[in-house]
């Protein structure tokens, strides 16, 4: 196994007791830490919870091309209808994960939940497939997307070289990174900033649509469930796009140690922000749909950007900078977040030692961090990035519905567990029926690239084994894996 960690953060506690391989440890609610040692700090107040969780939903999509509900759904009534939904099930699945945020006070979003509900073996699988493709996937992606959008104003008259685009992502990629590493504190407080631009690019949507509405432009909801049937398959898919844009809302979870109050700002942090993001999200695709019709968004490829141009004039060119300013916040907050589930994966055995230190003046987790840099500019450079995002979709909700499955575990396998927040058993139920539901109809739909999702995350059963389980290791692979 990965020799343990000498350096562990200090929390508030967990109900569960451990053991080695992969158990999370007790720990004394009541104790400060040690003297002399370098614990992560309770840095995460309520807003800055509040801004994690919309600075990382909110990322370009909505400004982009919410065409995906739409194009399955076949009319606008439809679609609205599907956004609002996504958004109460989102809810739920929040719901359950402030549930869990406060009864078990330990970092690492998903890896911590499964681990103490199902074991080691699948937390180790969830963290593995994190670590090598899905984050730094996701972050090549949406960096990609803020490379795009803050030159846009530059380029106005032409095609962007993709060089340049990929070479100022990279720049933006190594921000995040740097930011993240020096202090929790200033990067709380650019993620704050980033969250209040996202609002007010969705102001500057929702605003002018309102404006609309006043004036009579209603002719895109005349007969808004009228138009193309949507399919027995495609409704569930625009479910799926659906809670796609809407994920993030467990982000805060990851970085549970250092929350003020947990037992208060989690619950209260993530039901102020799901509120604020359906509402957002409802509004703005109301307001695209007071100047532009169904067909018009399906053939638009930055809807946000159109709808500016026909309503705002030269007030326009600010639309991909706050583009931009979204999608960096959505790097920030997701590098803050996912590197904490580095950082506890580590504490617990399942990832090298190295990535469970902390910077001794910084108090950041800085290896966990750093650790993605590389990996990330991997894919931006040489990944088919949307095809691989694609393979390891279904992977996201097949975990968050097994984290949600294993909350109504343990209700049964610890019915005396503290629970200072609790939901009623049918919201965990028809949240992970949704979530497993998704994951098989997207194995019926798509088998070709959800199987090759489906070989990629297998093959962390043998990287389990092979890593952790197997002891008599070689010297040479011993040091090799930093014991």
């Amino acid at each position: 196994m990965f020799r343990k960690a000498a350096v562990t953060t200090v929390s508030n506690g967990s109900y569960l007791q451990g053991q080695a391989n992969g158990r999370l440890p007790s720990m004394d609610s009541g104790q400060p830490a040690p003297e002399g040692k370098v614990v992560l700090k309770k840095k995460v107040t309520l807003l800055r919870g509040i801004s994690i969780i919309i600075g990382t939903i909110i990322g370009a999509g909505i400004f982009i091309s919410p065409k995906g509900i739409l194009k399955n759904t076949g009319s606008v009534g439809m679609s609205l209808t599907v956004w609002t939904v996504c958004g109460i099930l989102s809810l739920f699945g929040a719901l359950c994960y402030a549930e869990l945020g406060t009864c078990i006070k330990k970092s690492g979003g998903h890896y911590t939940y499964i681990l103490e509900a199902f074991g080691p073996l699948p937390a180790f699988v969830r963290v593995w497939v994190e670590l090598l493709v899905i984050r730094p996937a996701a972050t090549a992606v949406i960096s990609l997307a803020f490379g795009r959008y803050i030159l846009e104003p530059f380029f106005m008259q032409c095609e962007i070289p993709e060089l340049a685009i990929k070479l100022i992502t990279a720049v933006g990629i190594t921000l995040v990174m740097v930011l993240n590493s020096t202090s929790v504190s200033w990067s709380a407080r650019i993620q704050i900033f980033l969250t209040f631009c996202k609002l007010v690019a969705i102001l500057i949507i929702v605003v002018p649509g309102v404006i609309q509405l006043i004036k009579g432009e209603t002719q895109h909801f005349k007969n808004a469930f009228a138009g193309n049937d949507a399919s027995v398959m495609g409704l569930p898919l625009a479910f799926y796009s659906g809670m796609y844009a809407y994920s993030g809302w467990f982000y805060l979870n990851f970085v549970t140690e250092e929350v003020e109050n947990p037992e208060k700002n989690i619950p209260l942090a993530i039901c102020i922000s799901m509120i604020i993001v359906t509402v957002g999200y409802v509004l703005t695709n109301v307001a695209y749909f007071t100047t532009i019709s169904a067909g018009e968004l399906l053939l638009s490829k930055a809807v946000a950007v159109t709808f500016a141009e026909r309503l705002m004039g030269n007030f326009s060119l600010a639309v991909p900078v706050f583009v931009a300013l979204s999608c960096f916040g959505s790097m920030n907050g997701g590098t803050f977040a996912v590197s904490r589930m580095f950082f506890v994966a580590s504490r617990e055995g399942h990832l090298p030692e190295i990535l469970s230190m902390i910077h001794v003046r910084k108090h950041t987790p800085l290896p966990a961090v750093i650790v993605l840099h590389p990996l990330t500019m991997i894919m931006l450079f040489n990944g088919d990035l949307y095809s691989l995002l694609n393979f390891l979709s279904f992977a996201r909700w097949l975990f968050i519905g097994l984290v949600v499955a294993g909350l109504i575990y343990l209700r049964y396998k610890h019915p005396d567990m503290p629970r200072p927040f609790k939901v009623p058993l049918f919201i965990p139920a028809l949240f992970s029926f949704t979530c497993l539901f998704m994951v098989a109809l997207s194995l019926y739909s798509d088998p070709v690239n959800t199987g090759i999702g489906f070989a990629i995350t297998l093959t962390g059963v043998p990287a389990y084994y092979l890593f952790i389980v197997w002891d008599k290791k070689p010297k040479w692979f011993r040091k090799l894996l930093g014991k």
